[in-house]
């Protein structure tokens, strides 16, 4: 299919088998296949009594119109014919040059919505795009002053927040950006954004507040920030997005090295979400690493430990992912496991690995292809357990004793 010289990608449900063009009056025979009304009733005029997709017999050559197939192909149809040509839409380089000039010389002008609405479209069509706009000296800074001034105007500050996002990711020099972005007062705005954007404002405001805090100054300034890692927390949270839920764990895996955001981290609940989080089963490998990195970061921390230990669900949920998720999940698990029962010996945290039959598991592990590492703190594992309670080893099997390192 082609609209003003360019090829449009028909899915491949919406061609008729037979014909290979978008069906236009879907129909589905007995067998479940469907096909384009006239190219299947030719078909079957030309006295064929089979399939053609399956070959199968057919006992019966009534129709039935597939009208939720006919809807989507009507739907998608509309959406190809009123979509903006990106050639019409898009800037070239040489125009988008003038729109960084213009804006550079009006930066509060009413010209400068409109600028950075294009610049956006420029930004997206390519990688190309984005490395110029990023190299163009002194512009992104520019643009993280505008967005420090949007105090109140949401809709503005999401259009720069996006433009931000993608320059960003190319910008080579991101500490000294940093510095700019908290010397323009930009975290307030971002803030505002993670407050009362779009859920695609938050994703983009979130990944710009990961992608600067590169250094101690700038995650303490992020996280101190008022509100922020509350905000930051609600987004991780946000149950229905996988994506938001990543990227909110992202950044605050990124910006949580300090230990005082950690114990702030504590006292804004961080513990029970995380801890419910790892408890369900419909996460993503990469989601439910960044879920066990985070508590294992908490869990560095008096305060983050009394919260682990205090929360049954929690321990659970962790002696759980050892050995299910991925390597990395089960060395983010197995570490914090011996934070908790070695290094600090927390007798609830002890209890509770042992009720979740975590012993069985930490001696399979040992016989893993684990690393160094987690075989070392596995080891120490089982001694804390051995010396604590000698008997709830041996009531393992042999399946499990005969590993048994000591």
């Amino acid at each position: 299919m082609r609209r003003d010289d360019l090829c449009i990608t028909v899915p491949t449900f919406f061609r008729c088998p037979i014909s290979l063009d978008v069906m236009t009056s879907p129909v589905s025979l007995c067998t479940g296949v469907t096909y384009d009304r006239s190219s299947i009733q030719r078909w079957l005029d030309s006295g064929n009594n089979t399939c053609p997709a399956t070959m199968q017999v057919l006992h019966t050559k009534d129709f039935v119109p597939n009208h939720t197939l006919h809807r989507l192909i009507q739907i998608w149809s509309d959406s190809v014919l009123t979509r903006p040509s990106p050639e019409s839409d898009s800037p070239t380089p040489d125009q988008a040059r003038h729109l960084v000039h213009q804006i550079q010389r009006n930066p509060s002008g009413d010209s400068c919505f409109r600028c950075i609405a294009k610049l956006s479209s420029f930004a997206n069509d390519s990688d190309q795009n984005r490395k110029l706009l990023a190299s163009t000296d002194g512009f992104l800074a520019l643009l993280f002053g505008i967005l420090g001034k949007q105090t109140e105007n949401v809709f503005f500050a999401e259009k720069i927040v996006r433009l931000c996002y993608v320059m960003v990711e190319e910008y080579a020099d991101k500490e000294q950006l940093a510095k700019q972005v908290i010397q323009r007062d930009s975290l307030s705005s971002m803030l505002l954004l993670l407050k009362q954007g779009s859920l695609d404002s938050k994703i983009a405001t979130a990944r710009v507040l990961e992608l600067i805090s590169v250094d101690l100054e700038s995650k303490v300034c992020v996280a101190e920030c008022k509100d922020m890692l509350v905000e930051l927390l609600r987004l991780a949270s946000y149950e229905s997005d996988p994506s938001a839920v990543e990227v909110g764990l992202s950044c605050l895996v990124s910006i949580s090295m300090p230990k005082k955001t950690r114990i702030r981290l504590v006292g804004l609940g961080a513990v029970k979400v995380l801890a419910k989080m790892a408890s369900g089963s419909a996460m993503s490998a990469s989601v439910v690493e960044k879920v066990l990195k985070l508590i294992e970061m908490v869990s560095a921390c008096k305060e983050g430990r009394a919260e682990i230990c205090e929360d049954e669900m929690c321990v659970e949920a962790i002696v759980k992912k050892v050995l299910k998720v991925s390597s990395v999940a089960t060395e983010h698990a197995v570490s914090i496991l011996w934070s908790l029962c070695c290094l600090f010996r927390d007798p609830k945290a002890q209890e509770a690995v042992a009720r979740s039959n975590g012993l069985a598991k930490i001696l399979v592990l040992m016989q893993s292809n684990c690393s160094p590492a987690v075989r070392q703190m596995s080891g120490d594992l089982l001694k804390i357990f051995r010396v604590n309670s000698k008997s709830c080893l041996s009531s393992y099997d042999t399946k499990t004793t005969h590993i048994m390192p000591f």
